[in-house]
């Protein structure tokens, strides 16, 4: 197979790329070349995609395709300009999208969980990246109603692997396995029994790989996630075992809340992290032969093994507005119960 995947050194696409190579394709990828770790055996091509006249050079230079993987395709303009470029010169295309173009919230009674590729398919209006990942598929399958190309869209859920650390709900760095080392609190939304899924990029790697050139995936869409859930409690007990920290301490805030008190550090949690993420993957098991193997300690402790070996843990000392924000919620509680002491009844 000659497979051409845009991204290719990627939280997801690394894997992809390792194992396409290993089982002898033909595969290049397409970056800005600021990773040097594309697997050994992949034909690196160097190139920004926004610039869409390189960008046609380029994929044509190399076409035509068994397979087109876009990893790095977030908004309606990206896709339309790979429908431009790869109309008539791949067999396929794969797009990563995310669970996030489904409705999340069981507040108004739409979503029965586990949700499944036939749960709504309306994400939280504000949360543009989802917003954008639905428009995109859009954009693709009316390439593949029109013949342009065929198509499959994964849609994975979180998703890890070493080189990164355990996703926080205030998102990026490690400074927050830094917290859990020193004893310092941990601020959970809500009270952290929202039910969430974790998913090593090894096994979600998978579903790409046997999607390509597979029939019974072609104009159809996976959810690709974790099969096992847990409380975002036991997540952080998790990370702190694996750190072999302290167990922790929350604090906990509404995730509304946590919006408005600090919407630039919070600013993905309503949308993405308050509610339950519970997921049928029985479709990409059957098609895919997705399996999910690696379980949540098991993948947690590579990672943190993995930062330690190279000292990559950053100090949380550099983010003193995350203790400013657990100071005024703790200060504003105490206000409240001196204010409610002489209530009767409270």
């Amino acid at each position: 197979m000659k497979v051409m995947i845009l991204g290719g050194t990627g939280t997801i696409s690394e894997p992809i790329t390792r194992k396409l190579v290993e089982r002898g394709d033909e595969v290049y990828v397409y970056n800005r070349g600021r990773r040097s770790d594309a697997p050994a055996g992949a034909r690196v091509v160097t190139g920004d995609r926004h610039d869409t006249a390189g960008f046609r050079a380029a994929m044509h230079a190399h076409a035509p395709y068994d397979c087109v993987i876009d990893m790095i395709c977030f908004t309606p303009e990206d896709a339309t300009t790979d429908v431009n470029v790869f109309a008539g010169k791949t067999r396929q295309l794969i797009f990563c999208s995310t669970v996030d173009v489904h409705r999340k919230d069981c507040l108004t009674g739409y979503l029965a969980l586990p949700a499944s590729e036939r749960t709504e398919f309306t994400p939280w209006p504000s949360f543009t990246y989802a917003v954008n990942k639905v428009k995109c598929e859009q954009i693709f399958h009316a390439a593949h109603d029109r013949g342009d190309f065929t198509v499959t869209v994964i849609r994975p859920g979180l998703t890890y692997r070493e080189g990164g650390a355990p996703l926080h709900p205030f998102r990026g760095g490690t400074w927050h396995l830094d917290r859990l080392l020193k004893g310092k609190p941990v601020i959970l939304h809500g009270d952290g029994t929202s039910l969430w899924t974790a998913c090593h990029s090894d096994d979600v790697s998978t579903a790409f790989v046997n999607a390509i050139g597979n029939d019974a995936a072609l104009g159809n869409g996976y959810i690709v996630a974790a099969e096992r859930w847990m409380s975002w409690q036991y997540y952080w007990r998790v990370a702190a075992d694996a750190l072999g920290a302290p167990s922790p301490t929350f604090v906990h805030i509404p995730a509304d809340v946590l919006e408005r008190l600090a919407p630039t550090l919070s600013s993905w949690i309503p949308p993405h992290f308050q509610f339950h993420a519970i997921f049928d993957v029985s479709a990409a098991k059957r098609d895919l032969g997705f399996a999910p193997t690696i379980s949540w300690e098991a993948g947690c402790r590579r990672c943190i093994d993995w930062l330690n070996a190279r000292g990559a843990i950053e100090s949380s000392d550099a983010h003193p507005e995350y203790d400013t924000l657990v100071g005024a919620w703790e200060a504003s509680i105490e206000s409240m119960e001196v204010r409610l002491a002489g209530i009767a009844g409270l």
